[in-house]
């Protein structure tokens, strides 16, 4: 499953920051509260002790997967979330009507099943659940060569390679995808569901699908053994080795890269990219937008937990992760409370910030040395807009990409605009005859132009104009001239700041910045006995298929392997 950066929460917007902790038997998808929560409501509703065989902290999609695993493989397992919506930063939120996406917006794959399903539609699948989409083709791209609709497929784009750029780079094209799209089979001959974290993946994972494996590198000719350790190289490397060289192509292929996993193409795993370029350029192949937007995957996933007995706690920040003797014992939550972890607490947090949930003797040092010097993405502006739908073209697309320069590079500050209608196929996201639309800069805004600003203060304000002004001018071109910023009824501008306070996320950041060939995601285990990590901190990286991925490798992990083997076969993978 494809998706774009996430984005934040909008900086106006009450998430109950503060509130009484309410903790939810999740007999139904939990929506936004908007008054304080008695806490009274933690003692009548709390079922049982206070306490579960695993503690995950955080409600994103990585803590939700892992959460909802554990559930089916019968852990009693809570989820603490600091907000009052589950979801992380791919919660949905309404203001006036209007329902906006605050995080990923670009998908594939819901749809698929068996072995090469992407990672999210696994972990569906295992819950018995599923989220309604609508599916579509293209989208809208303006570019220093052009403004063009943008089809996925083998041989559309060779039209537009021919039309915007020449038959150089269509030859190009076409010798890229028929070296790659063999090696998909090698990318995706592991499903990600039978991964786990300890020698028992040689039983769910090496010795199930060695036949699979080895009929692709088969496949893939008499080299296809060397061909498939490429996977683990930076993609560029099997770009260089090919000799394309057109600027185009090596623009578009960072802009892809980019856009998938906050590195260029030079950074990110070639088995990332070829992964992506199955689900994007073979024949037949769609996107998907789920109709009730991206709050419909978090509400897939909390019904999915709440089918097998799991919890999950609202308005419950976790303050610390105690540390007793060594070994990892509970959490303490904002209101005081300490919730018993029998087995495990599993982390939803980025790496930069489970530093200050933990004791700092607990710490070793080797391991704090290693999270603070691992480098970061950037964060994020963005711009939610709520208006009439008949100021605008009734035939837009649902997504659209500016890139203003590529000489500056597409991972360079306010170079890169991506813009999201999802009113263009969810009709019930918006009053009707209303649109909605999403825009930011992916993961490209420096946090050190707000750091130590205060939020109420004329200087921020001041900056929030400027820095917006990129957003607003990539809207008016992808809208028209009809569009007007004077007649949105709701316009609401985010920042890196706002990453950092309703996202609970260190320094705003999108995720840790590792190359591939520089280094690797860490794994999700920690030095600490019985505490581990989920999420775009951890193997495999950043994004709704590896946060997804990664929390299911934990999930398998904490059980025998006898269930794992069970889950596997009763989904048939």
């Amino acid at each position: 499953m494809a998706s774009l950066p996430y984005v934040p929460f909008p900086s106006n917007f009450n998430y109950g920051r503060g509130k009484s902790p309410a903790f939810v038997r999740c007999s139904s998808i939990v929506e936004p509260s908007r008054k304080p929560v008695s806490s009274t409501i933690f003692t009548n509703q709390f079922p049982g002790k206070l306490e579960a065989d695993v503690v995950v902290i955080g409600s994103g999609i990585g803590g939700l997967c892992c959460a909802g695993l554990l559930a089916k493989y019968h852990q009693d397992v809570i989820v603490l979330e600091s907000h009052d919506v589950p979801g992380g930063v791919a919660h949905s939120f309404e203001i006036k009507g209007y329902k906006f996406d605050s995080g990923p917006s670009l998908f594939s794959g819901f749809q698929s099943r068996g072995p090469q399903a992407n990672p999210l539609a696994q972990v569906l699948d295992a819950l018995g659940e599923s989220v309604p989409c609508s599916s579509y083709d293209s989208w809208m791209v303006y570019l220093p060569e052009g403004k063009f609709l943008s089809r996925i497929g083998p041989t559309e784009f060779c039209k537009d390679l021919a039309t915007y750029v020449g038959p150089e780079a269509v030859q190009e094209w076409i010798k890229l995808l028929d070296a790659i799209l063999p090696m998909s089979a090698a990318a995706m001959a592991l499903p990600p569901l039978s991964i786990r974290g300890d020698w028992g993946v040689l039983s769910t994972a090496a010795a199930r699908y060695a036949p699979s494996l080895a009929k692709s590198l088969i496949q893939m000719g008499p080299r296809g053994a060397l061909r498939a350790t490429k996977l683990l190289r930076p993609f560029s490397e099997i770009v260089d080795s090919l000799g394309i060289a057109n600027p185009f192509i090596r623009n578009w292929l960072n802009l892809l890269s980019f856009l998938l996993a906050g590195v260029t193409s030079d950074g990110i795993l070639s088995a990332e990219m070829v992964y992506m370029f199955s689900e994007w350029f073979k024949p037949g192949c769609l996107l998907e937008y789920p109709i009730h937007g991206s709050g419909a995957i978090v509400a897939a996933l909390v019904r999915g937990l709440q089918k097998f007995g799991g919890r999950l706690a609202l308005n419950s920040h976790v303050k610390r992760i105690l540390v007793e003797n060594g070994v990892t014992t509970g959490v303490e939550i904002s209101s005081g409370h300490v919730i018993r972890a029998k087995k495990a607490v599993v982390s939803n947090a980025s790496m930069w910030d489970i530093l200050t949930l933990l004791p700092s003797d607990a710490i070793p040092h080797s391991y704090k040395e290693k999270i603070k010097a691992t480098p970061q993405c950037d964060s994020f502006m963005h711009l939610h807009l709520g208006f009439d739908a008949q100021i605008v073209p009734n035939d837009l697309s649902i997504h659209h990409i500016v890139v203003n320069d590529w000489s500056t590079g597409v991972d360079s500050e306010q170079n890169v605009v991506l813009i999201s209608i999802p009113t263009v196929l969810g009709k019930d996201l918006a009053p009707s005859g209303k649109h909605v639309v999403h825009a930011y800069t992916p993961g490209t805004e420096p946090f050190s132009l707000w750091e130590g600003l205060d939020r109420r203060s004329a200087e921020y304000k001041r900056l929030k104009a400027e820095r917006s002004e990129v957003m607003w001018k990539a809207v008016e071109l992808a809208l028209g001239s009809g569009f007007s910023r004077e007649k949105c009824e709701v316009a609401l501008v985010g920042t890196p700041l706002t990453h950092q306070r309703f996202l609970r996320r260190h320094r705003g950041t999108y995720g840790p910045a590792i190359k591939a060939g520089e280094g690797a995601f860490p794994g999700h285990s920690t030095p600490i006995p019985r505490l581990f990590c989920c999420g775009d901190s951890t193997f495999p990286g950043i994004g709704v298929p590896a946060v997804a991925a990664s929390g299911a490798i934990v999930a398998n992990t904490l059980v025998p392997v006898s269930m794992h083997l069970e889950l596997l076969e009763s989904i048939g993978i």
